[in-house]
């Protein structure tokens, strides 16, 4: 059966997973009159062309693409939120890290080192990190160099081949790795935090009636308690659901704007 696109493709580290959590909601929305759905969540190559179709019912974003590129061109739904170190409600920290024999060393101590970060439009790769580093940055500059992976987990991998030395990684995409991938972390450690910034914003599109939103909203609150979602929702360490206010966001933008401020518009 084919239907609207729906996809949670922010954490990709457990894929049968999100497909068992899908199926689960997938049934609840069914009884809500809301079809048809497709029976497999879809994995999209290019998410700003989905995130921006007109006939999306659920995706995850991140929140900088949220409040620019997609600022006025989704709705929100609501935001999970997860359990793992850096977590506070559905607010979340990126994890510093380094490898293992950097473990001393203080984050002003990463000055002239190298950077990988995923993508410049990553609020947790790159937006809070500069953010983080915008104090003590001099003319502009703190790292040697910075380089653009693609993803987070390409990021962890090139700070452990010493490609990079630092790497900032969103909490929930690190307790993942530990959890499902823990070779991809061998050799590399938590050096620090970024201050806190709200977690991954669950979407629809604009053209999303408000009674399917509703829908939508009721589901997934009780997604997150319902018995058949309980394993998938562990391994995915989702812990809840809320409905924060569209202001929630503003955070990633008083973060940009912070870092203008100090003369470090961009990660260098």
């Amino acid at each position: 059966m084919s239907g609207r696109h729906v996809a949670l493709p922010m954490y990709l580290g457990a894929p049968q997973a999100v497909q068992s959590l899908w199926s689960v909601l997938r049934e609840a929305l069914v009884c809500k009159g809301l079809q048809p759905l497709p029976d497999a969540i879809s994995w999209p190559q290019d998410l700003h062309a989905h995130w921006r179709a007109p006939d999306l019912l659920l995706s995850q974003t991140c929140g900088y693409p949220f409040t620019h590129a997609l600022q006025g061109q989704v709705q929100l739904l609501g935001c999970f939120r997860y359990v793992a170190p850096g977590c506070e409600g559905i607010h979340c920290r990126s994890v510093l890290i380094a490898r293992k024999e950097s473990a001393h060393l203080a984050l002003e101590d990463f000055r002239d080192q190298r950077v990988a970060f995923n993508s410049t439009d990553s609020q947790s790769g790159y937006n809070a990190l500069r953010a983080l580093i915008a104090p003590l940055a001099r003319q502009g500059r703190f790292f040697s160099q910075a380089l653009a992976t693609g993803g987070h987990r390409l990021s962890v991998q090139a700070v452990r081949d010493g490609r990079a030395d630092l790497a900032a990684i969103d909490c929930v995409t690190w307790a993942l790795l530990q959890t499902h991938d823990l070779p991809a972390t061998e050799g590399l450690c938590a050096i620090g935090h970024s201050a806190p910034y709200p977690g991954l914003p669950l979407i629809t599109s604009l053209h999303t009636p408000p009674e399917q939103v509703q829908a939508l909203r009721h589901c997934l609150q009780g997604l997150v308690i319902a018995p058949a979602a309980a394993q998938a929702l562990g391994q995915l360490r989702i812990a809840g659901f809320e409905t924060p206010d569209l202001a929630v966001y503003q955070r990633c933008l008083e973060m940009e704007m912070s870092a203008i401020a100090c003369g470090y518009p961009q990660l260098t």
